[in-house]
């Protein structure tokens, strides 16, 4: 059976995510990164100071640190064909694929963070999850803006039929609200962020990753990746520039996750499995699925994190 391993990104975070990882070394593994970090990770994921595991910088390398430890636990039993990130689950999916080790990639996220909150100062960006349309709408509304207002929004992340992230300048993204709202559309959530990512307003932390990735050592793809930017496969094999490249454009670029989704179930992935914690990226791997008349069976859909599965 033809397995996909999806590596979930930030929002998927919660408080208590490594309390079940307590293999000795899993614990090394944790140590270690709270060594690169400066930082008790436990007591970070733990939330404590109150708010710490909602910042950025800490939010990144915390959800990697749980995903790379769940891929321990789940390749005991199984190895994917391909792997699939969302936003900063790129990075996870890069260690499980040989491309990244462990510890460049806690540092790589950390920084990553560190870049995108410097990028943008606070209170000025706004991200909102659009529901209900399809992109084509969405972006037809984007467009007026730019154009009228001569504002910053863009798609951020198309996650599945029917869920379009929105980003950019305050004023630009509120814009777009309104008007998608006098165009019928019911429901626009703002998120809690401020951090306007994968827009144009992330072209600084872009040029920062940029430069930051020139000297990260960055090994052959044991196993195929679908990159975000692009949604077509990648590797196996030597791809180091090309995989710096897609990772330097995944800040200002769209996170296409749903024809990222698509084109592994074209390519045959019968079973999906979730590594790391929580169930998102489950949930609309499913609503991609449905909207795939094509499909000649039904996905296999799993998740490692029993303590959220199906939430």
């Amino acid at each position: 059976m033809k397995t996909a391993f999806l590596f979930p990104g930030q929002g998927s975070q919660y408080i208590g995510m490594l309390n079940e990882f307590d293999r000795p070394e899993e614990v090394g593994r944790i140590e270690e990164a709270g060594d690169i970090l400066e930082i008790n990770l436990l007591s970070m994921t733990r939330n404590e100071p109150p708010g710490a595991l909602d910042l950025t910088h800490w939010t990144q390398p915390v959800i990697l640190v749980a995903s790379v430890l769940a891929l321990g636990r789940i390749r005991e039993t199984v190895s994917p064909d391909i792997v699939l990130g969302h936003s900063l689950g790129e990075y996870s999916a890069l260690v499980a694929a040989g491309a990244l080790s462990f510890s460049d990639a806690v540092r790589l996220v950390h920084l990553r963070g560190r870049f995108m909150q410097m990028a943008v100062p606070e209170g000025e960006g706004l991200m909102a999850a659009v529901l209900g349309p399809e992109r084509e709408q969405i972006e037809k509304v984007l467009e007026r803006v730019r154009k009228e207002d001569q504002g910053i929004v863009s798609v951020a992340n198309d996650n599945c039929p029917g869920q379009c992230v929105i980003a950019g300048s305050r004023p630009s993204v509120q814009r777009a609200i309104d008007l998608l709202k006098e165009a019928g559309v019911r429901k626009v959530i703002i998120l809690p962020v401020s951090v306007p990512s994968h827009t144009s307003l992330m072209h600084r932390a872009a040029q920062e990753m940029k430069t930051l990735l020139a000297g990260v050592a960055v090994g052959p793809l044991e196993i195929p990746i679908i990159p975000n930017v692009t949604a077509v496969p990648i590797g196996p094999g030597q791809r180091a520039e090309e995989v710096r490249d897609l990772l330097v454009r995944q800040m200002e670029s769209p996170v296409e996750w749903s024809r990222s989704m698509a084109a592994a179930l074209a390519g045959g992935v019968q079973r999906c499995i979730e590594v790391g914690p929580g169930s998102v990226l489950t949930g609309l791997g499913k609503r991609i699925e449905r909207g795939m008349e094509a499909l000649s069976q039904k996905i296999v859909w799993e998740s490692t994190d029993r303590t959220k599965e199906g939430s």
